[in-house]
């Protein structure tokens, strides 16, 4: 049997390693920015952000504290910390009958974290532009 497609996620983020992404996205996939309006459609548009979150959000201090996960669709609720801001946030996921990832929404709390998430991030990808 394949993996689940969330306990590939969670392998992806022990490992702190975006190199499984390409395996566990759909090519349709869709990113829901917490701080870009429109969706970002495509497999390699996903991979980028996803990649950049990779460096921003997982240190020492992340951990997932609360998950809900249903038949292709699971809410998973993560705290870090970063440069000192507590990071508070939501990743909602949901996969195909392959088991690969079609839609990845991320929210973030409070807005001084947001604000930060926002500046890494945008760094992030624009290097990669």
């Amino acid at each position: 049997m394949a993996e689940h497609p969330i306990e590939a996620w969670h392998r992806l983020v022990k490992d702190r390693s975006p190199r499984g992404l390409d395996a566990l996205l759909a090519e349709e996939a869709v990113f829901f920015s917490p701080v870009v309006h429109t969706p970002q459609r495509g497999k390699k548009i996903t991979t980028a952000y996803l990649s950049a979150a990779f460096h921003v959000f997982f240190n020492p201090s992340f951990r997932y504290v609360r998950e809900i996960i249903g038949a292709t669709d699971a809410m998973l609720e993560f705290e870090t910390e970063i440069d000192g801001v507590f990071v508070n946030g939501v990743d909602i996921i949901r996969w195909n009958e392959a088991g690969r990832i079609v839609e990845f929404k991320v929210m973030l709390r409070p807005l001084k974290a947001i604000n930060l998430v926002h500046q890494r991030m945008a760094g992030l990808l624009k290097a990669t532009q």
